[in-house]
């Protein structure tokens, strides 16, 4: 292997190495929106603070202790008589107190309105969790639509650059013949128009893929830099089945998990608020000191100091309180009602999207294969044009059509075989299932 060879091959070799290192994959670009995106991190802030309030610290269940402290000290002039006649004057005479308790306070029972609330707090640790996951499934599509969109311009830019390279191979041909005479100058003239309009068919669509994987880099929370490349080999789930697909969303998608999810928190509300119909009682207790001091000649005790206990059992149990509670508890039933009906609604809406998105799905697929079809036709009659335009038996503008008519077929595959797959993506959104496969 001579230098030069080598060098050749080293360069080529390092380039593939590179380029292979610099592809976004798919699963590289979920781990990163999961773990970047701002979107994903807010709903898992959110999930946060409901996991808080669904705590103990939050039910009501403990109880409440407080701890109160005071001193005083007041100086006063005083005069006063005794019984035998005599009187005593105690100028600035200082009298001073100190008190300090402990107080317990805690609810032995509320109609059990704190268990429902307990429950509630927990059925709504369980929405935001739904809601997150609402978020998260949102911004895959988003992820996977803009990811798709960039393979789609990437093979696109190929397919153009190699169009371009035709059309310059054939600037050169019509060079030759014109120099030659074989030829005439409009032939050169038509195929420079066409290296002109190829080049900025180009420029327009590594502009259009820059600015699409900035979109991308945005979802993925600006950790990848430009220059990056994407996977552009595609899996369809041909072993979908519609049925079972159709029963999967019925259990698994988020908006009617969110919908069951609000119905029970209205249960929740309804029973809390009828336990206000029904007395609290509560245990209190407390334990104080205090100390006070007098140096007036006047008292009759000069220090006293106090310690104890005590305990005891209170019952409150509001009788009328004018129907504000009774019209809560009619509200809140007609609120359930409300969202039983939006529930239907829900499932309605999901159920005719699911089909029309299953639909598109299995049309989108068939128009892939056509095109797939279609690729193999004109690149066939490209083929054969090609052959006879060098032996001088088509015209330049039947050579243009057929290139045209490749480029086209082509362009249409690469369009139909990622609308197929974002199709597919729609479907496993909707079944609730689009978290759960490999893409």
């Amino acid at each position: 292997m001579t230098i030069k060879i080598y060098f050749t091959f080293s360069f080529v070799f390092l380039a593939v190495i590179v380029s292979a290192q610099n592809v976004l994959t798919k699963d590289e670009a979920v781990k990163l929106a999961l773990e970047h995106n701002y979107g994903i991190k807010i709903a898992t802030n959110t999930v946060e603070v409901a996991d808080n309030n669904q705590g103990i610290l939050n039910s009501g269940y403990l109880p409440s202790l407080t701890g109160n402290a005071s001193a005083t000290i007041d100086v006063q002039n005083s005069e006063g008589e005794l019984a035998n006649g005599e009187t005593r004057i105690a100028d600035g005479a200082e009298t001073r107190r100190y008190d300090t308790s402990i107080n317990l306070n805690y609810t032995l029972f509320d109609g059990l309105g704190r268990l429902y609330n307990y429950r509630r707090l927990k059925e709504q640790y369980l929405l935001s969790e739904l809601q997150a996951r609402e978020t998260i499934e949102s911004t895959m599509v988003q992820l996977f639509s803009i990811y798709y969109a960039i393979a789609q311009l990437s093979e696109n830019t190929d397919v153009l650059e190699e169009t371009l390279t035709i059309s310059k191979d054939r600037l050169r041909r019509a060079g030759y013949q014109f120099d030659y005479g074989q030829n005439t100058k409009l032939d050169v003239l038509n195929a420079e128009v066409d290296i002109n309009n190829d080049s900025i068919s180009v420029i327009n669509i590594k502009q259009q893929l820059k600015n699409t994987k900035r979109d991308l880099n945005v979802i993925l929370g600006n950790k990848r830099s430009e220059e990056f490349q994407v996977e552009t080999e595609l899996n369809f789930l041909l072993q979908l089945d519609k049925t079972i697909l159709l029963e999967k969303m019925k259990l698994n998608n988020v908006s009617l998990l969110q919908a069951e999810s609000n119905i029970n928190i209205s249960q929740f509300d309804i029973k809390t608020n009828k336990a206000q119909f029904l007395p609290t009682v509560g245990l209190i207790g407390s334990y104080g000191w205090n100390e006070s001091t007098n140096n007036s000649p006047l008292a009759f005790t000069l220090q006293n100091t106090n310690s104890g206990v005590s305990a005891g059992l209170n019952l409150t149990w509001n009788l009328f309180d004018g129907g504000s509670t009774l019209t809560r508890v009619k509200n809140a039933e007609i609120f359930l009602e409300n969202q039983k009906l939006q529930k239907e609604q829900i499932l309605n809406d999901i159920e005719r999207n699911f089909n029309n998105a299953w639909d598109d799905y299995q049309n989108k697929l068939l128009i892939f294969q056509v095109q797939e079809n279609n690729i193999v036709t004109a690149q066939n009659n490209f083929d054969r044009t090609n052959e006879k335009f060098k032996l001088g038996q088509v015209t330049s503008i039947e050579f243009r059509q057929a290139q045209l008519n490749l480029l086209n077929a082509e362009l249409n595959r690469n369009q139909a075989k990622y609308d197929a797959k974002l199709a597919e993506i729609t479907v496993l959104q909707l079944s609730g299932e689009l978290l759960n496969v490999e893409l």
